[in-house]
């Protein structure tokens, strides 16, 4: 590889990693030792293309829940099955990984900033900005980066668009889906939120089991599925359907609502 090799983005590789390594290392205890993450299903990930790949996750803090797929995805293509065990993995990880997110909140610090270069797709909301409910048009520039990475390797997307649980997936990702025809791979995290604080930086409690499932892939009919029918799947696939709050003790649906009434700002 060249010293100054690019992604289609313009990022220098050597750059991207050494931050993937550097940040790697500094966050491994996070999920291996200050709290355990428990990882099912990341053998799926070695038999997947090397591009083309949606990964669909519920959202439940800003960077914690994307670093910790940046530490199972690279753990996994070097061999290991669910677990993170030895950061070793971080000497070679895989650079063509992307994630999309709110413009807003990558340019809200330097460490957003540094963060970004490791892979952010940065996209402007249509529906909420700085806090305030807004109506924007859609940026195509957002969609056609979404290609671009797509067409390079993996991308990660939040369809909820927010940290808070049990809100709708917004219909932009179906579109994409529709657009691109990228493997849908369903992803389900918990314990993120009770971990850390919201933008997932800080360690607000210790001791906590953070989960992390690797789903299949999700079977669509890319040109005869609808829009809605594709949101529905994704819904489900990411539990995030109304119907799994039936199951859910109402204990813990109170407590979940208390605290995000005691969040400052949404993402």
């Amino acid at each position: 590889m060249g010293l100054f090799k690019t992604n289609p983005f313009g990022h220098i590789l050597f750059l991207k990693r050494w931050l993937i390594r550097f940040a790697g290392a500094m966050t491994h205890r996070r999920y291996r030792g200050f709290n355990e993450l428990q990882i099912e299903g990341s053998e799926l990930l070695k038999n997947l293309p090397d591009t083309g790949v949606l990964f669909v996750s519920n959202h439940q803090t800003y960077f914690a829940d994307v670093v910790a797929m940046f530490h199972v995805f690279n753990a996994s293509l070097s061999g290991r099955e669910d677990s993170i065990k030895n950061i070793g993995y971080l000497w070679k990880p895989k650079l063509n990984m992307y994630y999309v997110a709110a413009g807003e909140t990558m340019k809200s610090g330097l460490l957003p900033r540094i963060l970004a270069y490791a892979g952010a797709i940065t996209v402007s909301r249509t529906w909420r900005e700085k806090g305030k409910e807004i109506e924007r048009q859609v940026n195509f520039q957002d969609t056609e980066n979404i290609g671009v990475a797509l067409n390079d390797g993996w991308v990660i997307t939040f369809p909820q668009g927010t940290t808070k649980p049990w809100k709708p997936i917004r219909k932009g990702t179906a579109h994409i889906i529709k657009q691109y025809k990228p493997i849908v791979v369903p992803i389900v995290i918990d314990g993120f939120r009770r971990s850390f604080d919201k933008k997932g930086l800080r360690i607000k409690k210790r001791g906590i089991l953070q989960s992390f499932e690797v789903k299949e892939p999700l079977n669509i009919d890319y040109e005869n599925d609808t829009v809605e029918k594709i949101v529905e799947q994704l819904e489900y696939a990411i539990e995030q359907h109304p119907s799994f709050l039936k199951v859910i003790p109402q204990e813990e649906i109170e407590k979940e609502e208390e605290l995000n009434r005691t969040r400052q700002w949404e993402y």
